[in-house]
Formats: C-alpha cells, structure tokens, sequence
C-alpha cells in the first residue's frame, strides 16, 4: 500500500517481526452516552483502500468502511463504558477502560497494542501510545471508524427512547441545540451529570 497510513502498520510490522493491534476511542467529549473504544487486527495482505481518522470521514464511508473492516480485519471487538462508569471514574478512566476491554475481547492477545492519543491503557501486553494515531495507522483509524460507527448507531437509538433531546443530530455531544434541550427538559440518564454543571452554573 502507498498510503501513509499503511506505511506506518507496515513499518511497525517490519521493525519488530509481529502483527499488531490499533486501539481507539469515540465519546470522550460528550455530554451524553456511553465512551466506545474499539480495538482493530488489520491483515497486511488484505488491505482497505479509504482508511482515515473516523472524523475527516462522512457518516455514508464510515458505515462502507465499517463493514469492509469487520469482513477484512484479522481479529476486531468493540467495547464501551458506560455513563455511570464514566461519572464514577472520570471520563479519561472510562476511555481506557473501554480500551481495555476492547483489546481483552479480542481472540487472542496481541505481542504489542498501540493506542491513540498520550495514554494508554493497562493491559498484559506491550502497549505504545502514538498522538493523532488514527490519522497515521491504518489500524488506529480502522479502530477509530468502529468505534464512532458503534457509538453513533447507539446514539440513535437513545433518540428513539429520549426524542426531546435530537441526539440524532448532535450524538450528545453539546451544540446549542442540545444545551437548549437541557436546560428545557433537564437531563436523562444518558447525560454526564458532571460534564453539566458549566450549563446549570450559566443559568
């Protein structure tokens, strides 16, 4: 593959003899749901063409991509924490340990698992971290696209049961319209209660 994404696997790969698992999150910024993390074993031999960070992608390729990964990727598992773990351990905690989880669930475990962003979670196997991941390892961005995938599908259904609040439109996260539906309804128990207290505290 010439992409730079593949690049990266590819040379990862090289430098040290073995496979490797991308690992990501979707869900951090929120003010509602559930934190999805979703760990990705791509097959070099079995390349995606159009892999990038889930957030430079439209919602019609993540869901092409999606199931192109699924179908494609040597070993996946998505995982999540949810809103009360999340208020019980913050929402940094909550993202590594969905994954956690999500690495755990895989069929086997990986010799080395690279996470996106500056942490990386506690896990029985080599574990690197690398900064803006999904937009430079096809498999950090294949991670990341399941990840938002899962959550955003998620999210509409939590429309269905709270309609009031549009999450079809925002996912939760806090654009004016969501905030307006917030402080017009109150919250439900998909919300972040301490991700709020700025909205009550400009009331």
């Amino acid at each position: 593959m010439t992409s730079p994404l593949w690049e990266y696997d590819d040379a990862v790969r090289n430098s040290t003899g073995t496979l490797f698992c991308g690992v990501d999150e979707a869900g951090r910024g929120p003010l509602a749901g559930d934190v999805y993390a979703a760990a990705v074993v791509l097959d070099p031999e079995n390349p995606i063409e159009g892999l990038n960070d889930s957030k430079k992608l439209s919602e019609k390729k993540r869901e092409l991509l999606y199931d192109e990964i699924v179908e494609k990727s040597l070993d996946y598992c998505i995982a999540r924490a949810t809103v009360a773990e999340i208020e019980e351990i913050n929402i940094l905690n909550a993202a590594m340990l969905a994954m956690r989880r999500a690495v755990l669930g895989l069929k086997s475990m990986p010799a080395l698992v690279i996470a996106d962003g500056n942490k990386t979670p506690e896990l029985p196997c080599e574990v690197q971290s690398l900064v803006k991941g999904d937009a430079n390892s096809a498999s950090i961005a294949a991670a990341s696209i399941l990840a938002k995938v899962t959550r955003d599908r998620y999210m509409h259904e939590m429309a269905e049961k709270y309609p009031q609040y549009g999450f079809e439109k925002h996912k939760g996260y806090g654009t004016k319209l969501h905030r307006e539906k917030i402080l017009e309804f109150g919250p439900c128990p998909e919300h972040r209660m301490s991700f709020l207290k700025k909205i009550y505290e400009k009331k």
